[in-house]
């Protein structure tokens, strides 16, 4: 089915939005999120409208858009942030889109747009630990890795921590996505097995009710010949008894007139 006009404007705006989020993490444009902000609002309304048209789009495409969409806002939400190590772990439950927005995209955009703020979380995470003051007044290379080596052992602990830390959370995703994709291989099993009984379950059910059909036309049968054969038994007694009757009357007639009444 051929796209319309609101989803048409809203995957343009979709790339913009995310072509313009990778633009400000690149270049360190962080004031110009205002304008991604504006975006993402009208990204949201117009996936309302989508999910409200007529002609939307396959629930799986509409589960896609979302995805993007809250990624996108996502990725504002944790900009705000003041520090950089909350700003590194918002950035790590973020979930960027599947699939790419436009044709041309080898990769999704939003996956690289989620490594880029990854990446420069971290940048900011190492600077902030390590001296950012050194980096940004133009220190040469050799004075910053003396500055490097001078720094306290507790610093270089805590950055070791840090790094623990999010490689911790890490493991501890990918833990989870497995344990889902287990529970959800599982389920999948669960529902093709309870699938399977049910359709048997029918089958018996369709064979029993079918050999109830065919007992009750039986029955039927037996019991219309039951009451014609009690018919013909009737019929039988009836004459039976009527020339039982008659032979005994015409007896006692001629036993009457054989025998008279002595005087």
């Amino acid at each position: 089915m051929a796209a319309s006009r609101l989803e048409i404007n809203f995957v343009r705006l979709l790339a913009e939005s995310e072509s313009r989020a990778g633009e400000n993490r690149e270049r360190g444009r962080e004031r110009e999120e205002w304008r991604l902000e504006q975006y993402v609002a009208a990204l949201e309304e117009m996936l309302v409208a989508l999910r409200k048209s007529p002609s939307k789009p396959s629930p799986e495409l509409l589960t896609d858009y979302t995805r993007k969409v809250d990624f996108l806002k996502g990725l504002i939400e944790a900009e705000k942030l003041s520090s950089p190590t909350e700003k590194a772990l918002a950035n790590q439950f973020l979930a960027p889109g599947r699939t790419p927005t436009i044709s041309t995209e080898r990769m999704p955009a939003s996956k690289t747009v989620h490594m880029q703020s990854k990446a420069r979380c971290t940048v900011e995470m190492r600077s902030n630990l390590l001296g950012s003051a050194a980096a940004s007044a133009g220190l040469s290379e050799t004075e910053l890795r003396h500055r490097s080596r001078s720094v306290p052992v507790d610093e270089r602990q805590s950055a070791a921590e840090l790094d623990a830390v999010l490689q911790h959370h890490h493991s501890l995703q990918e833990k989870l996505a497995e344990d889902m994709l287990n529970l959800a291989c599982n389920l999948k099993n669960n529902t093709l097995a309870a699938q399977n009984i049910i359709k048997q379950d029918n089958q018996t059910l369709t064979q029993s009710m079918r050999q109830a059909d065919i007992n009750f036309e039986k029955l039927k049968l037996e019991s219309e010949r039951l009451e014609q054969h009690a018919k013909k038994s009737v019929n039988w007694f009836f004459w039976l008894m009527l020339i039982l009757v008659s032979f005994t009357f015409i007896s006692m007639i001629l036993f009457i007139r054989l025998f008279p009444r002595l005087r």
